[in-house]
Parts: C-alpha cells; sequence; structure tokens
C-alpha cells in the first residue's frame, strides 16, 4: 500500500489527541456529503421538470416543421410535398394555417392565435392526450368546433355549454376598408367550443384549434397553408431527414427540428440548470474551507509524528503527500456518502412521490418529478473532489513546510 495513503487514511480513522479534531473532520465530512446530496438531489429534480416540459411541447411541436422564409402563407405543392412524403423516415405530414385573431366570449375579449388543422394533426402532435375538459372535436355532422387554450379558456370564462358561441374576428383580407361602416371590415366567424387543453403556460394562452377548412374560409383562402408538420416514424435519423427535405425545398423554404422551433426555450432551460449548479457548487466551496480548518489543526496535532517521519528519513514530498491524500479523503468519503443519500433519495421520491407540490391536483404532476442522470453525477463527483484537492493543498503547501 501507498505509504503516504496508509498513514493518511490512519489520521482520518484513528482518534486525535484533541477531540475538537474529531469534530471538525467529522463536520467536514458532514459538510461535503450535504452539499454533494444537495447537488444530486436538486440536479436531479431539475431534469425531471426539464423531461416533463420538454414530454409536454412535444405534443404540440411536430418533429420537423417546413414553412417560409419570407411570407405568411404557401401552397402546399410549392413545397413539394408529394415527394417529401416518399423519403424515408417520413411518416405523416399535417397541414396548418394560423394567424392572429380577435376572440369575444360573451362580453370578454381575447387576442389569440386561431391554428386550422387537418385530420392528421391529431395524429402528428398528440394532441388528444392534453385535453383536460370536453372533448377534442374539431367536426361533427357538418358544423366547425374549437378546441381552446387553458390560459384561452380562463381568460374568456369559457363554458362547454353550447350556448354561447365562441366569436371569432379577423381583419378583412380582400377589399377595401369603408370608414362609413368600420365592422365591415371584419369578418365574423361563430363557432362552439368543445374542449379545452392544457400543455404549457405559453401555448395554453395562445392558441384555439379550427378546423383547417373553416380557418381557410374565414382568411379567404383556398389551398394555403402557413406550414407543414411532419410526424417522422419511429428509429428515424432527425437530422438525415431534415436534410434531405431541405435539398427538395426551393430556397425560399426552410425546415425546423424540434430544437430549432424552440431553440430560446431549450437554451435558456440548460442555462438555469448551469446557474443552479454554479450556485450549489459555491455553497460547497464555502463548506468545504472546514477543510481547511480540519486539516491546519491535524497539521499542528501531529507536529510530534511529522518530526518523526524526517528522522525516518520521509522527505517534504512525502508529508504533504500525507495531508493532501487527508484531504482527499475527506472529501471522498463525503462525496460518497452524498451521491449515495442524494441517488437514494431521488430514486424515493421517484417510485413514491413522497413530496407533493404545492396546489397539488391543479397541475398536470402531483409531485416533484425526478430523473436520474448518469452524467450528473459524475459531474457533482468530479466537483466535489476538485474542490477537495483545492482546498487541501492550501493548508498542506502552507504549514507543512514548518514541520
Amino acid at each position: 500500500m501507498n505509504f503516504p495513503f496508509y498513514i493518511a487514511k490512519r489520521y482520518l480513522l484513528a482518534k486525535k489527541k484533541r477531540n475538537a479534531i474529531n469534530i471538525i473532520s467529522g463536520i467536514s465530512v458532514g459538510g461535503v456529503m450535504v452539499g454533494t446530496m444537495a447537488l444530486v438531489i436538486v440536479l436531479s429534480v431539475f431534469n425531471g421538470f426539464d423531461k416533463v416540459i420538454k414530454s409536454l411541447i412535444n405534443s404540440f411541436d411536430p418533429d420537423l416543421k417546413i414553412s417560409v422564409i419570407e411570407g405568411k402563407v404557401f401552397d402546399p405543392a410549392d413545397a413539394q410535398k408529394s415527394k417529401i412524403l416518399e423519403i424515408p423516415g417520413v411518416s405523416m405530414i399535417s397541414e396548418v394555417l394560423e394567424e392572429n385573431a380577435l376572440l369575444k366570449y360573451d362580453k370578454r375579449q381575447y387576442i389569440a392565435t386561431m391554428k386550422g388543422v387537418d385530420e392528421n394533426f391529431i395524429k402528428t402532435s398528440g394532441i388528444d392526450s392534453m385535453i383536460v375538459d370536453g372533448n377534442y372535436i374539431l367536426e361533427k355532422e357538418g358544423h366547425p368546433y374549437t378546441v381552446v387554450g387553458q390560459g384561452v379558456a380562463y381568460s374568456l370564462r369559457i363554458g362547454l355549454n353550447f350556448i354561447n358561441p365562441l366569436i371569432i374576428y379577423v381583419p378583412e383580407r380582400l377589399g377595401k376598408i369603408n370608414m362609413a361602416n368600420p365592422t365591415g371590415a371584419f369578418r365574423k366567424f361563430p363557432v362552439f367550443p368543445s374542449g379545452v387543453f392544457g400543455i404549457e403556460q405559453e401555448y395554453d394562452a395562445k392558441y384555439i384549434l379550427l378546423p383547417l377548412a373553416s380557418v381557410r374560409e374565414i382568411l379567404n383562402y383556398t389551398s394555403e397553408v402557413s406550414a407543414l408538420e411532419i410526424k417522422l416514424a419511429d428509429g428515424a435519423d432527425e437530422e438525415l431527414v431534415q436534410k434531405k427535405i431541405q435539398e427538395i425545398l426551393p430556397q425560399n423554404f426552410e425546415v425546423k427540428t424540434r430544437y430549432q422551433q424552440n431553440e430560446m426555450f431549450y437554451r435558456i432551460m440548460k442555462s438555469e440548470k448551469w446557474a443552479i449548479f454554479l450556485i450549489l457548487t459555491l455553497i460547497l466551496l464555502v463548506a468545504s474551507f472546514n477543510i481547511i480548518g480540519s486539516l491546519s489543526m491535524l497539521i499542528i496535532d501531529k507536529q510530534d509524528d511529522i518530526q518523526s517521519l524526517r528522522n525516518l528519513g520521509a522527505d517534504s514530498s512525502t508529508i504533504r503527500k500525507i495531508f493532501l491524500f487527508e484531504g482527499w479523503l475527506i472529501s471522498i468519503t463525503g462525496s460518497f456518502l452524498g451521491i449515495l443519500l442524494g441517488t437514494g433519495i431521488s430514486l424515493i421520491q421517484e417510485k413514491f412521490e413522497v413530496i407533493k407540490l404545492a396546489g397539488s391536483g391543479s397541475f398536470v404532476l402531483d409531485s416533484y418529478p425526478v430523473d436520474i442522470q448518469v452524467f450528473d453525477i459524475l459531474l457533482v463527483w468530479a466537483t466535489v473532489i476538485l474542490i477537495g484537492f483545492l482546498a487541501a493543498l492550501y493548508p498542506v503547501k502552507k504549514l507543512s513546510a514548518r514541520y
């Protein structure tokens, strides 16, 4: 066994002459343990929320989305829709048409985005699994219906009673405005809400879904769409399919992956995670100052041992290694226990959902979600070891040279 490591292990486990040193060493291990445990638990919970939010967004946004770079609408034939369907990996294409509109329900008004969707939309998005009230019905017996976001329904106090229709107002796209009759500048379209969906606040407060034919009728369009939403087959290479589609599309078209459609959101989520990691690391850094105090007092306590080791032929490098290993053992022991406890608590929360969310029952989740990632655990462990090394290096260099 390595001699400095053997002596360091004995120093960590053996009873010191001064009981305060044992207490400080225990506090050092405990501080590292608690900090490591907090890092593992908080990162696992953050990963859980991240995973849940992404799954909710994925139920509305498509795998790939084709739109024009300039302008608002285009003809699906211009985007080579038939050729895109022949590309391996493309499972289905849904035509959608979006436009802002003024909504009126009873005496309340609200500005939202109406999204006209075809019959393939339910298969490309999975929106039917996000219905929180009513049913996903956009057309029945030749009559159009609308499914509204939870935020829109709340703002307008919409009830699914089929008594009061939701009135949609959009500016007249064709023709001139008659100043003598300003209301003639708007097209009016009444429709009954059939259901309410709940995905994520940004979507819930923005969208209402309508049949594609109805939105075209409201906007005086024939075959135009604002985007083509593509669902990929299971196991398809997203980047490869995107590249093949882009090669087919004319220059004024672009195709975006799900990440690119919500690039800002994913960047914010990632930056928030690293911000949390940095804050907890700073707390762990403060806790690691106990290692400096513990080693400093241990060096003072072992003056006689240091002199005996010198008499036996140990050089300054060997003595420094002894106390350096002592600091590492404190960090390793604390980090191991912290990772063990943090992972255990996270697994218990994941399986038994012990800690509930405030306002349980009004959210998609009832308890804190957990997603344990091996990379995060390895990163936490490496960070703790590095902090422990730096904390041990200072007192070893400054104090060991004196004895």
